[in-house]
């Protein structure tokens, strides 16, 4: 009945950099192989900028850590290239139920919508993320992988980064122009430097315990507030892959973490919800503290932080390697524009802008599913309590029950990136927002994904037919674009009827992507490398896509610094 997993062990090598008379100088230097670091890489080498990878460890994570993975981790994943793995070895749900004592007080449908490539969520155990990101970094010759790498020093300056890193056969030195930091939420790095991560420290701790055992219960998300099994406390099960399952015991602040964690006081624990009868075996256990905060500034000097390392969230949520993914898609694009000559250095700080109002938004959430699970006097107890009682059978009531606000996309809608509109389009797909997918045929009648369209680049999506004047005009500025260096692909989607018969044209064959994108004949929308929506025109104006471009591109913010 035990997990069969078996933690890879990836081969010290030594690089030819140890052996250079001067430090070696890259382009960009990671520090930390864990989800926000490999999917850096991954994402700087599909732009074509090489990586260095730099980890003190040489396997996957211990123990399953983060499990729900979330519809946006995936289709960043899919861009990657590593996706299919992930969601065929993972446990796909949708569904949850809440309940207050004994009682189901309501359900919920995380993606009631049809005509989706990528489910909802899957529940995978961080260990088999992690490795199939490895496999798809090693098949990528951009990406330099350093098992037992461990940097043990870091400067910065405005012109570049350097650093000591300490190995097997001793030390050596290297330099790059940007220092990408994913060391996780105690880095090091971060904190050689003297840099704060601020926020707040919740009173409660809880006890993780993956079980591995064979039960026929759904693949959907439980939650119990005031456990039947568990009295005056939550508690919430999840299935994984291999029948390993996932239970989180609320437990107070007074408890013991390391006696916690001893499987004879787990075990009246488990016994307690699934009866004495029931078979299974211990695979992992661990003991937290909420904890929500964040840098003041991602960004110091060359260095940049990622992931835990710039922000933490509580595990209610899925909000922690979701949230880091996203700031990672958001940075790459950024840092290989900037690379690439192709964008001021500038660009970069809106980084820090955008992903700020990301992580603020995500402590928001967590914070709030803190207060709610866990009530400090009996005034806020009253409330909650109040509040699941009216859930029963009150649909206002069900919004403001919180027992963890599930991770979702960041719209930024404060952008300086993006275009305003200038017609009257549903707020839905608004620019800021990221993509959704929809359902199309292809040229030759196969069936296609929008997302498989899109990323790594600028898309100049059109619906419909533009007249030959206006095609002319638009090839001269997408021409621009190109000498400029920006390539700006252009996909022409023809409405239900119609037939394709180039590579860049496709069908909306189902109907949904006009539905969901408000397109009527004639609109365009500009779509950034990281699949978020820049600008969108109802009647499209050449130099219109030439001026978003560039906004996207920051250089009016360059322009602003100048003056």
């Amino acid at each position: 009945m035990a997990s069969t997993y078996t933690n890879p062990e990836y081969p010290y090598r030594r690089s030819p950099d140890q052996d250079a008379s001067s430090p070696v100088h890259h382009p960009v230097i990671i520090v930390g192989g864990g989800p926000a670091g490999l999917a850096a890489a991954m994402d700087l080498a599909l732009q074509g900028i090489d990586a260095v990878v730099l980890d003190d460890n040489n396997t996957v994570s211990v123990g399953s850590r983060a499990i729900c993975i979330a519809k946006r981790t995936l289709e960043i994943c899919d861009r990657y290239g590593c996706a299919r793995p992930m969601i065929d070895k993972g446990v796909i749900w949708k569904h949850g139920r809440v309940y207050f004592g004994e009682e189901q007080i309501y359900e919920f449908d995380l993606l009631p919508e049809q005509h989706h490539k990528i489910p909802a969520f899957i529940n995978l155990q961080q260990y088999y993320f992690e490795e199939y990101m490895v496999d798809r970094c090693q098949q990528m010759p951009r990406i330099d992988l350093r098992w037992l790498h461990k940097v043990t020093e870091v400067q910065s300056t405005a012109e570049r980064a350097d650093i000591v890193v300490d190995t097997r056969d001793g030390p050596y030195r290297l330099s790059c122009d940007y220092l990408l930091v994913a060391d996780g939420a105690n880095s090091p790095i971060r904190e050689s430097l003297g840099l704060e991560s601020k926020g707040q420290v919740f009173e409660d701790r809880f006890l993780i315990a993956d079980i591995v055992m064979e039960a026929d219960f759904p693949a959907e998300r439980r939650f119990w507030f005031d456990a039947p099994f568990h009295p005056d406390q939550s508690t919430l099960l999840h299935k994984q892959a291999d029948n390993v399952w996932r239970i989180d015991f609320q437990l107070g602040w007074d408890a013991d973490p390391e006696e916690e964690k001893k499987i004879e006081n787990i075990r009246p624990r488990v016994e307690a919800m699934l009866g004495k009868e029931r078979k299974w075996e211990l695979e992992w256990a661990s003991v937290y503290t909420f904890r929500c905060r964040k840098m003041d500034s991602f960004m110091h000097q060359r260095i940049v932080f990622m992931g835990d390392a710039a922000h933490q969230v509580s595990p209610f949520g899925a909000r922690g390697a979701n949230g880091a993914l996203q700031g990672v898609e958001n940075l790459c694009w950024k840092l290989a524009a900037v690379l690439h000559g192709r964008a001021p250095a500038s660009l970069l700080a809106t980084y820090d802008m955008e992903r700020q109002h990301g992580a603020r938004e995500n402590i928001l959430h967590s914070t709030r599913a803190t207060d709610f699970m866990t009530p400090k006097n009996a005034a806020t107890r009253l409330f909650r309590d109040t509040v699941l009682d009216l859930a029963r059978d009150y649909s206002f009531a069900r919004s403001l029950v919180n027992s963890g606000r599930l991770s979702t996309p960041c719209t930024y809608d404060d952008t300086p990136l993006s275009t305003a509109d200038q017609a009257d389009f549903s707020p839905r797909m608004r620019p800021g927002s990221t993509c959704q997918d929809a359902p199309l045929t292809g040229a030759g009648g196969q069936q296609e994904w929008l997302l498989e369209r899109l990323g790594n680049r600028f898309v100049l999506m059109l619906y419909g037919t533009l007249p030959a004047s206006a095609r002319e005009q638009l090839e001269v500025s997408l021409a621009r674009l190109e000498r400029e260096g920006t390539r700006t692909d252009v996909l022409w989607v023809l409405p239900q009827g119609q037939q394709g018969s180039k590579d860049n044209e496709v069908v909306d064959s189902e109907g949904v992507l006009a539905q969901r994108y408000d397109l009527q004949q004639g609109s365009a929308y500009l779509i950034r490398p990281d699949q978020h929506v820049c600008a969108r025109w109802r009647t499209l104006e050449a130099d219109a896509v030439v001026a978003a471009a560039h906004r996207a591109l920051g250089q009016h913010l360059a322009e602003e610094q100048a003056a």
